[in-house]
């Protein structure tokens, strides 16, 4: 069984398809899937999806996202509690677009970054992290505000996965280096990722997911295409290939890793429900 890791079913390409696409999903053995949420105006609609039993949903702002309600830490409490959300994010950092600004000019990016961070450790629940020109940024205020000063002490550490990786193998090691895991995406079966593919098998196989990031990012050979969590299996595919594994054996592996790191997602999803 497969597990799509981020996905973004509740825009509205994808969840006007819904039936179809977890018909796809169960025809690719596509077992699970986690649907990720980038605004608060989303959040009731990306919680709607879960009424399906083998999708699951996040909390969170995007940092991309401008002119949309602010995270404050009660929100992203609130969302955490409601049941079958097993993360907090999407967020991080995105300095790819600054449009002229400085990077001090997106002191509020960081700062809602920290509060998902604040959220992730007062729940327990994992960080879903999105980083694009802003690596360094990124590792540090992890470093800040996740805790891991008293780890020793038993103190609550924020944990999580870098989604859709693209970053350096020396990001891949401090990411690595503070417990947290990399998810992979259609990126990688691209002919120009050859420096991804090397990440890819270098970081330890229990630490690494695979996702779709659907509607985006489409693997080969799709790309161009809408993305959806059934072309999961050709991430896994370019994955085995690379470490010298069977697909069923990369299905396994990071199934089992999501399930340790999602630790609220059952390894056995229920029966699929009726979509009538």
């Amino acid at each position: 069984m497969f597990i799509d890791s981020h996905c973004h079913l509740s825009f509205p390409e994808l969840r006007e398809r819904l039936p179809e696409i977890l018909q796809a999903m169960a025809d690719a053995q596509v077992g699970q899937a986690l649907c990720i949420c980038t605004t608060l105006e989303e959040f009731d609609a990306v919680h709607a999806l879960t009424k399906q039993p083998q999708l699951w949903a996040t909390v969170g702002v995007h940092p991309d996202n401008e002119g949309v309600r602010e995270p404050t830490l009660d929100d992203l409490l609130a969302g955490a509690a409601r049941p079958r959300v097993v993360g907090i994010g999407e967020t991080g950092l995105d300095y790819y677009r600054l449009e002229g600004r400085s990077l001090a000019d997106m002191e509020w990016q960081r700062e809602r970054f920290r509060t998902h961070i604040r959220a992730a450790r007062q729940t327990d629940l994992p960080l879903v992290i999105h980083t694009r020109s802003a690596s360094d940024d990124t590792l540090a205020i992890l470093r800040e505000e996740g805790g891991f000063a008293g780890q020793a002490a038993g103190g609550d550490v924020a944990r999580g996965v870098f989604h859709c990786f693209t970053e350096t193998e020396a990001v891949a090691r401090a990411a690595l280096d503070l417990g947290f895991y990399i998810s992979l995406s259609g990126i990688l079966t691209f002919r120009n990722a050859a420096d991804l593919r090397d990440v890819a098998r270098f970081v330890p196989m229990d630490r690494l997911l695979i996702e779709t990031d659907s509607p985006y990012l489409a693997p080969v050979p799709f790309r161009g295409k809408t993305n959806t969590p059934a072309l999961v299996p050709w991430v896994a595919r370019q994955l085995a290939e690379l470490r010298g594994m069977t697909v069923e054996e990369v299905a396994q592996a990071t199934s089992a890793n999501f399930h340790t790191l999602f630790n609220r997602v059952p390894a056995h999803p229920e029966p699929q429900a009726s979509l009538q």
